[in-house]
């Protein structure tokens, strides 16, 4: 389907095609091809209506629902640029976002519009958003590969969020390599489990799929104990998630089923998944995992192991098709194979930069690449092993320790589900490790085991010199483990 499609006209192909396929699945019911063509007909007039064309930039701030894709879709066929918000920011952290972006307009629901009222922004109820009952008549507008196509924020962990600029060349240069490497065809179908907000589940979970000519169900908020009821419901060919996720599913109890006959894999990113996971899960559910690494900045995924071939837990894979991944010195010298160093990645899947960012965007597209700030070397067979992030690195009385070595340990304990490792302040050795760990559900054991447990497997100074275990570790939007409120107590 993809090769003479272009993405901005690709519901009226899907329509054109097959009217009365399945496009997307919502709690809501089914939506066809004709219907998700017709939608976004009718979102785009109305965003025109709003004055919305093109080189503007419109906001949505929802929950998981078809009204983030139809919008999407309704805003590049004026030539404008979605900017997808978070709906579990603040007031504050969303006027921010609204107004750095210069969104003409914000889509919300009755949830989110409170939160969006400061804003200068013209505020459209999702309910009201692709009614087709209206006048869908409008002027498109074809936008050039270099335009503007979605604005997505960063996390923020180091000072206000940045939105990285991806152009329709960034996008369709993604899914393409994302297609062939996933080998995506019609018949696949993704269930979205990641939220929309985020560059993973708008593109690898839904514009992929869907320009391979497949669907997407969007599933419910993640429940474990829900979650295999779903994917026998939906029967799914796979789904992306991060690995707190997989590592719920291993940890449920021995009595919940799960029917995974569907899927022919599933694809693990957003964190580095621990090697004793991975395994559980597989040995668990007999679905492989395909775990793979990238950015925003690189649209996604820049590596990923195979679907077929060798794949190789402990390694985020080979270089996507299409993409260049090199580890590099301090000087940008590429290093050889067991060498550590910056990862940095080139091709079509690059931003164009920070948006009104230009310092910033200098600094990570200096020399031509995306410098990713994550430390790690190559194998012997050319497969990416992270090590960590340059600014989590951990210096111990002059020694260089990587948080991510200590993690892998104590997460082959059978007993921990989640571990976090950060450096303390420490006024003789300048910092000293210190763990935090989350025990699998009906698992018992404590600091002084865990300790032992280090012990057998790491030198004395990477030893932590406390072990906290808690009730759950703090996560960001996507469930990933976020290290800055553990630093703030340590």
């Amino acid at each position: 389907m993809r090769s003479n499609v272009p993405l901005v006209a690709l519901p009226e192909f899907r329509a054109q095609q097959n009217p009365s396929g399945v496009c997307l699945r919502t709690s809501n019911g089914t939506i066809s091809n004709a219907e998700f063509a017709a939608a976004v007909k009718a979102g785009a007039a109305r965003l025109a209506r709003a004055g919305v064309g093109r080189g503007d930039i419109v906001a949505v701030m929802l929950a998981n629902r078809a009204e983030i894709i139809i919008a999407l879709f309704a805003a590049w066929r004026l030539g404008a640029a979605l900017t997808p918000i978070n709906p579990a920011l603040t007031a504050p952290e969303a006027s921010y976002q609204i107004s750095d972006s210069g969104a003409k307009v914000v889509i919300v629901d009755t949830d989110t519009a409170g939160r969006t009222a400061t804003s200068d922004s013209t505020a459209i109820f999702a309910d009201d958003f692709a009614n087709v009952s209206g006048d869908t008549l409008v002027v498109g507008s074809n936008p050039d590969p270099t335009d503007l196509a979605l604005l997505i924020y960063t996390s923020g962990t180091t000072g206000k969020p940045k939105g990285v600029m991806l152009n329709h060349a960034n996008i369709a240069a993604m899914c393409e390599s994302l297609i062939e490497a996933l080998q995506l065809t019609s018949s696949d179908k993704s269930l979205l489990v990641l939220p929309l907000f985020h560059a993973n589940g708008l593109i690898a979970g839904t514009i992929s799929p869907l320009w391979a000519g497949g669907s997407v169900a969007i599933a419910p908020r993640f429940d474990p104990k829900q979650f295999w009821a779903i994917v026998g419901a939906e029967r799914p060919t796979y789904f992306s998630a991060v690995p707190t996720m997989y590592a719920m599913l291993a940890a449920l109890g021995p009595e919940e089923s799960a029917d995974t006959s569907s899927l022919r894999f599933v694809v693990c990113g957003a964190a580095p998944m621990p090697t004793a996971t991975i395994l559980d899960f597989e040995q668990r559910y007999g679905v492989p995992i395909v775990e793979g690494y990238g950015l925003s900045e690189g649209t996604v995924a820049s590596t990923l192991n195979p679907i077929r071939g060798i794949r190789k837990p402990g390694t985020v894979g080979l270089a996507l098709p299409g993409q260049t991944v090199a580890v590099v010195d301090e000087n940008g010298l590429a290093l050889p194979p067991g060498e550590r160093g910056e990862v940095v990645i080139g091709g079509p899947t690059i931003m164009s930069g920070y948006w009104n960012r230009p310092e910033a965007s200098a600094v990570a597209l200096r020399g031509g690449v995306l410098h990713t700030g994550d430390v790690g070397f190559f194998d012997p067979d050319g497969y990416l092993v992270l090590v960590d992030r340059l600014k989590d690195m951990i210096i111990r009385g002059g020694e260089n320790i990587y948080p991510k070595e200590i993690e892998n340990v104590l997460y082959s304990h059978q007993g921990v589900l989640e571990a976090a490792v950060i450096g303390k302040p420490d006024d003789r050795l300048g910092e000293v490790v210190v763990a935090y760990v989350a025990l699998k559900p009906d698992t018992s054991t404590n600091e002084a085991e865990l300790l032992v447990h280090c012990r057998s497997s790491l030198a004395p100074y990477k030893v932590p010199s406390a072990i906290f275990i808690e009730a759950q570790l703090p996560k960001n939007s996507v469930g990933k483990i976020i290290k800055g409120p553990l630093r703030e107590r340590a």
